[in-house]
Order: C-alpha cells, then sequence, then structure tokens
C-alpha cells in the first residue's frame, strides 16, 4: 500500500505489507504525520475517493478488493470512529444520530430499538438520548459518535483516538467495553491512540509507524524492547522508565510494576524531600471568579456558585468528568458567556461591561476545536491576520512561535490540510502572538503526540515563569501532574476541591497519574516523571548491591 495526498511530494504511506486476522485487537501508534490516520482511513475505504491522491497497492476485505465493494456493503462491515466528533454527526438529536445508520440500511424498527437500548447502557448514554447534539460536551459527542457506529454492527470496529476527549473514569469504560465486544463477540479492533498507558496492554498486536511506514509489528512486551532498544519514544511511560532505570522488565500495567519493586522499598517506603509546587503566583489577581452561576438558555444550570481565583505566574489545571462545568467556567473567564448571578474580572476590570474583543488581548482562549479559528488559505495569513486585528507589530514572534511548535515547515499550507493535532497547535500560536496575560486552553493536548507534547507543556512553563497566568482543561492527568502546579476539580458545576497537584493526584483511583499509583501508599506525593525515575533508581541501586550484581 502506498498512498499520495494531491499535491505532496512524499508519500504519507509508503509501501506497508499487512495481515489482519479475524478478531484481533490492533494497537497503531507513532509520531505525528507518521501515516496512522491515514492508513486507517483507506482501511476504512475512504480513501482515495474522498480526497483523490495517488493510490498504489491493494486492500483485500477477505476475498474482495475494497474497492469492488458498494458502499452499503461495506458499512455493514466495517465502522469507523474519527478523532473529531464533529465530523461525524449529522443530526440535530442524540436518538436521532444513532438510528440514521441503521435507517440507512433498512434496519427494522424493533432490531433499532434494542440496539440503541445496547449501546446507550453499553456507553452511559441512557440519560442523554432524548438530549440535542449541540448541548453536549466533547466527551459525551465522542461517546454518541461510537455508540452510533456500534449499533450497526460492524465486523471491523476503527478507533482514531477515541478517549481523547474523555475523562479518566469514562475513558476506562470505553476501552473496557471495546475489549469486551472484541474478546466475547469477536469484533476486530483497530484502535490508533497517543495515550498508550491506558491501551497498550489491552492490544494483541502492536503496530509503530515512522514515516509512513510499518517499522514493527508484534506482541506489546516485544514491542517495548524493541523501542527502547532504538530509543523509539512511542512506548507506555512506565515501561519506558523502568527500562531508563536499568530494571530488564518492562512493565506494561502498574500490577506488573508493582510487583517487580515490591521487595526491594525499604521499610516504611520511601519519602522524597523538598516537593515544592512550583511557582506560587506573582502579587495580585489576574482572574477572580466569585459565586459565579450560569444557566444555558434551556434551563441546564451549568455552574453553581463557583469561586476561583488565578494569579500571575500561575498553572492551573482543571478537571472532572465530561460535562462537569469546565467549558463554561472558561467561556465566562473570556466573556463568551456571562454570568448569571455572580461576577468574573480579569485584570480588575467586570467581564460583563466588556466585549470578547476587548477582553482577547489580556485573556486569549483556545478552544476544543481548532476549526473554530481557522478560516484564512495559509498558516501564515492566519497568524497575520491576530496580529492585524489586535492593531500588533509583527516582530517575527508569530515565526518564533511556529517554530516553537513544530509547525514551521507547514507556514504556507493551508490550515484545514493538517492534522488535527497539527491544527491545535497553529490554533495556538494565532492565540499566543498577541500575548495575553492569562492563556485559557481547553483540551489542547489532544491528538498531540509524546514529544509534541513535552514541546508545548515546556513553552506553557516558560510563559507561566514570564508571568502569564495559565489555566488549562484537561483529561490528561499525565500532562496536568507534570506540567500543572495546583488542581481545581470540578463536578456537577460545583469545584468539588482545589489545591497541590502532589496532594490531589496522588492517591486517587482515576485522577492519578499512573506513577502515583505505581507507588500508592509507598511513597506519598510522588506524582512526576522525574520523581518516578528518582524513585526506581534508588530501588534498582538497591536490587544490584542486595544481589551482588555490582
Amino acid at each position: 500500500m502506498t498512498y499520495y495526498y494531491p499535491g505532496a511530494a512524499r508519500p504519507s504511506l509508503a509501501g506497508i505489507n499487512l495481515n489482519i486476522g479475524a478478531g484481533e485487537f490492533i494497537l497503531v501508534t507513532g509520531p505525528s504525520g507518521c501515516g496512522k490516520s491515514t492508513l486507517i482511513k483507506i482501511l476504512a475505504g475512504l480513501l482515495p475517493g474522498f480526497n483523490a491522491g495517488t493510490y498504489g497497492g491493494q486492500v483485500y476485505l477477505g476475498e474482495k478488493e475494497l474497492r469492488q465493494l458498494d458502499r452499503r456493503s461495506l458499512v455493514k462491515q466495517v465502522g469507523m470512529v474519527f478523532q473529531d466528533p464533529e465530523s461525524q454527526l449529522v443530526m440535530t438529536g442524540v436518538e436521532q444520530e444513532l438510528a440514521f445508520g441503521m435507517e440507512n440500511l433498512a434496519t427494522p424498527n424493533h432490531v433499532m430499538k434494542s440496539r440503541m437500548m445496547e449501546v446507550c447502557s453499553l456507553l452511559g448514554l441512557s440519560g442523554q438520548r432524548q438530549s440535542p447534539i449541540d448541548v453536549l460536551s466533547g466527551g459525551q459527542k465522542q461517546k454518541v459518535a461510537l455508540a452510533s457506529v456500534l449499533a450497526l454492527q460492524p465486523d471491523v470496529l476503527i478507533l482514531d483516538e477515541p478517549t481523547s476527549q474523555l475523562d479518566p473514569v469514562a475513558s476506562e469504560d470505553i476501552l473496557t467495553a471495546v475489549k469486551r465486544l472484541n474478546e466475547e463477540n469477536g469484533l476486530t479492533v483497530i484502535l490508533v491512540e497517543q495515550r498508550l498507558d491506558r491501551c497498550f496492554h489491552l492490544a494483541d498486536r502492536v503496530l509503530l509507524m515512522k514515516d509512513g511506514q510499518v517499522v514493527y509489528d508484534g506482541i506489546p512486551g516485544e514491542a517495548v524492547r524493541w523501542a527502547v532498544t532504538r530509543r523509539y519514544p512511542f512506548i507506555p511511560l512506565l515501561a519506558g522508565l523502568f527500562a531508563e532505570t536499568g530494571y530488564p522488565e518492562a512493565p506494561l500495567t502498574v500490577k506488573q510494576g508493582r510487583a517487580i519493586i515490591s521487595k526491594w522499598l525499604p521499610p516504611g517506603g520511601v519519602h522524597l524531600k523538598n516537593l515544592t509546587d512550583g511557582s506560587p503566583g506573582q502579587a495580585g489577581c489576574l482572574v477572580e471568579v466569585k459565586n459565579l452561576w450560569f444557566t444555558y438558555p434551556d434551563g441546564e444550570e451549568a455552574l453553581k456558585n463557583v469561586s476561583l481565583k488565578v494569579k500571575a505566574g500561575e498553572f492551573v489545571v482543571i478537571m472532572g468528568d465530561n460535562a462537569a462545568g469546565k467549558t463554561t467556567l472558561l467561556k465566562n473567564i473570556n466573556g463568551l458567556l456571562k454570568p448569571g448571578r455572580g461576577s468574573v474580572r480579569v485584570g480588575g476590570r467586570d467581564t460583563r461591561k466588556l466585549r470578547v474583543e476587548e477582553l482577547a488581548p489580556v485573556a486569549g482562549y483556545l478552544s476544543q476545536d481548532p476549526n473554530d479559528y481557522l478560516f484564512m488559505p495559509t498558516v501564515r495569513e492566519e497568524l497575520a491576520f491576530t496580529i492585524n486585528s489586535l492593531g500588533l507589530e509583527d516582530n517575527g514572534l508569530g515565526k518564533r512561535m511556529l517554530e516553537r511548535l513544530g509547525l514551521a515547515g507547514h507556514i504556507d499550507k493551508n490550515p484545514r490540510d493538517l492534522s488535527t493535532g497539527e491544527r491545535q497547535r497553529v490554533a495556538l500560536a494565532c492565540i499566543l502572538v498577541a500575548r495575553p496575560r492569562v492563556l485559557l486552553l481547553d483540551e489542547p493536548t489532544r491528538g498531540l503526540d509524546y514529544n509534541v507534547k513535552a514541546e508545548l507543556g515546556q513553552l506553557l512553563k516558560e510563559l507561566q515563569n514570564e508571568g502569564m497566568a495559565v489555566v488549562l482543561v484537561t483529561h490528561d492527568v499525565e500532562f496536568a501532574a507534570e506540567y500543572g502546579s495546583s488542581i481545581v476539580l470540578m463536578d456537577g458545576g460545583t469545584v468539588v476541591t482545589s489545591g497541590s497537584k502532589y496532594d490531589l493526584l496522588s492517591g486517587s483511583s482515576y485522577y492519578s497519574p499512573q506513577i502515583s499509583r505505581l507507588f500508592n501508599k509507598w511513597a506519598p506525593r510522588v506524582v512526576t516523571r522525574e520523581q518516578g525515575r528518582d524513585i526506581l533508581l534508588l530501588l534498582r541501586n538497591k536490587q544490584l548491591r542486595e544481589t551482588g550484581e555490582v
């Protein structure tokens, strides 16, 4: 299989040969732009039909070449869930969306009702069956997209980062449900993911990709060993850390990791010193939310008596279940929404009295969907539009920002021809060229690979150190633990608790990074990769001394 997008000088896929057996669970991963999404679009029959391009090679589904199958036959056998649910949902209501595909396949009415009940129960959507699509959170829309495909009962399910907008609990539920369908119903699953800690151990086979090729195809444990010896970074955090610190074993789960280190722990566990929460913030509040209530026109009370303060130089991470009110809170801070009761002050000014464009130079906001921002024909013109609209000087900041975000090679491309992760970074660059005092980010790591995510984290830390306040909504617990300083947990439109990441992200079952769960009850307040490496090195040295290996 070889494929060139229209006008591309290099192939997106370069000579791939691959066999997938019925009932297999395949995980596909690799850096952004390596060809993962192109591969699964071809397997789903979407390329080259919808994008033209140059296509070489064959794909067989059973004994028939994919291009010989009519669309109706193909949809009955292969279902695909896109990374961006907005591009997949076509109806106005949840129940209509679930019925749409089945209606087109002339599914009997009683069968449709039965399947809708089953998929809603499986994915926790029973309470949203009568809801309009446009009032759902990004995560709920992602569940609806998955449910609409599962209702067709395909033989092959293709998933492009299905948990990228889901909270940790919902993510576990979705992957568990997919694995159960794989094991109990024989469903063939092809999963593209960047957050490998939650799914690497579920796969029967792992495909590691680079530059349009499958560079490794094998079982998960062997894939880790292959990747470590070749410094290929796209492996689960725990496996990589154990390999870096000299352990011969590479655990894929917390359970396996705890079994390896348990016998070498000193009595009383391990206590690291000098755990600081990063920058404590500077004097004075940049954002003050006081007794905020907000109700949408349909009567949904999304925020209930929320109070929050953010100082210059703080890095605040807001977490919680889907539909907890996180995005609504950000929109109230940047002025897109106005408080029902209570007040929001940004830079000392009441947002009720300010237009959104007046707040933009002070509070930069990046929504979940980067397509909201992108409408110019090139990336260069997107940046120029922001600079000119705000009356700023073009002093080369835009170009430097693109370089910092790994986008220098895309400056003359149409933003809509880029991947989801690349579009997200272009939109972020457009926000940052205004140098706002407060940066509001809603799920900015969606679609980003490990390397790009680390670069984004370092950039945000630099901006924090320069005095910018960063307020970030995310379901990415690992990112929050690594780069945030304080955590705000929301549920049902209220702030449940807030405080240091070392206190709130350790000891939890779900809102806790793998490092913290690895050392649960053995090493308190451990949440970052560096802390985990320090402890693993300590225990490895103890192991080597006691076994006489050194």
